[in-house]
């Protein structure tokens, strides 16, 4: 089967889906992603056939600029106008990658469309091809079965944007027929058990739960990330946006508090600009852009800015967190975390560093938080894998 993975190009929008494309790879079908700007390099070297359905244009980067309040350029796109006036920041992906997806779906001949809740790029070309759709939840925060989501976040899939699309590339008023609807999340953090059966109340479509299974990029994995450290290792990151929008003036206070610590801090900054921070503590190793996996499984804690996916993966590993949410869903992840308590989360506007100092302590001495991580890991490991999930969905279809 052919089957079309359509994704917004950010990084906790993108990367979530691929260990499900790669399931459908390894089990003999033909995949496309279909994405834009910095996606479409980091997809393929994920070892994936990826297409840019907006080439020439960096539709990520003026999403930032437009969320930082730049003014509009003078040869913004049609699509983006329509996005900036009837619809959220989400909304500019449905705009400008929609028609691209649709082409690059109908080239490839695609059968099958499989895209994130958040992407109604994706939803849209189901629709447009005639094929049937998997919606795949790539959030530990959210999902489209809770219902307050519905209400907030009505232009997302179905809204006012949505419908004009249709109109605009001649897409009738019917489906997608989605197959299921797929829920990463772990079941004590909003998710389903592996045995229990869910039908959305808005049209009777199945809802499945799935394993997240962390990908963050490749590495060759340094030699001090294989060995047990000789004290706790303590993993920070700001993500990829937040550096972006807000800087890096947060991290001051964090590796401040941790340089007074016995403690070994692994610096995890990406290619953000670092030396407004000076010299770093002694104890702290900056490795720019490392995979998180490569090092959390030795961590006794992270903290972090609540990315969906940032939450995710110590969720996988068992590494209780400290999260300091920005923006965006940062803070319904750290209240997740933070109410299961697999972790703590504070304001990072009042944080300082005696406050940092001490929430990390409680995370490194009290067993609690290892107890509570352990038992969401073990959770998340009964859960279908995507390669089950996948063969489900393909069964479906017969």
């Amino acid at each position: 089967m052919k089957i079309l993975f359509a994704t917004a190009p950010g990084y906790g929008l993108t990367l979530p889906l691929i260990p499900l494309v790669w399931a459908a790879r390894a089990a003999g079908h033909e995949v496309l992603l279909a994405t834009s700007s910095e996606m479409a390099g980091v997809a393929a070297k994920a070892g994936l056939p990826v297409v840019d359905v907006l080439p020439g244009r960096d539709v990520w980067a003026d999403l930032m600029a437009r969320v930082q309040g730049a003014a509009a350029p003078e040869d913004e796109p049609e699509e983006y106008q329509l996005a900036r006036r009837m619809a959220g920041p989400f909304g500019l992906f449905t705009a400008s990658m929609t028609a691209g997806t649709i082409e690059a779906g109908r080239a490839f001949g695609a059968e099958l469309v499989a895209y994130p809740s958040d992407h109604a790029a994706g939803a849209l070309t189901a629709a447009a091809l005639g094929v049937p759709a998997l919606e795949v939840g790539n959030r530990v925060s959210w999902s489209t079965r809770d219902t307050a989501w519905h209400t907030e976040h009505t232009d997302l899939l179905g809204g006012e944007l949505s419908a004009l699309m249709r109109e605009k590339l001649g897409i009738g008023d019917e489906g997608p027929e989605v197959v299921a609807r797929v829920d990463p999340r772990a079941p004590s953090m909003g998710g389903l058990r592996a045995d229990e059966e869910f039908a959305d109340e808005r049209d009777g479509v199945p809802w499945w739960p799935m394993q997240f299974v962390p990908y963050n990029g490749g590495a060759v994995v340094p030699e001090w990330a294989l060995a047990r450290p000789d004290r706790p290792r303590i993993a920070v990151t700001l993500g990829t946006v937040v550096p972006v929008m807000s800087g890096v003036s947060s991290l001051k206070v964090v590796l401040d508090a941790l340089g007074g610590l016995d403690v070994e801090v692994v610096l995890a900054a990406g290619a953000a600009d670092l030396s407004e921070l000076g010299e770093l503590p002694a104890n702290v190793r900056s490795v720019g852009y490392l995979p998180l996996s490569v090092f959390l499984p030795s961590c006794a804690a992270i903290v972090h800015h609540g990315g969906s996916g940032t939450t995710a993966t110590p969720l996988f590993y068992g590494v209780p967190q400290l999260v300091l949410p920005s923006f965006a869903d940062n803070p319904m992840s750290a209240e997740r975390v933070a109410k299961r308590g697999v972790g703590l989360s504070h304001d990072p506007a009042t944080v300082d560093v005696p406050t940092v100092r001490e929430l990390v302590r409680q995370l490194l001495d009290d067993a609690s938080f290892r107890t509570a991580a352990a038992e969401v890991r073990a959770e998340m490991a009964e859960q279908p894998s995507p390669a089950e999930v996948l063969a489900r969905g393909l069964a479906a279809l017969r």
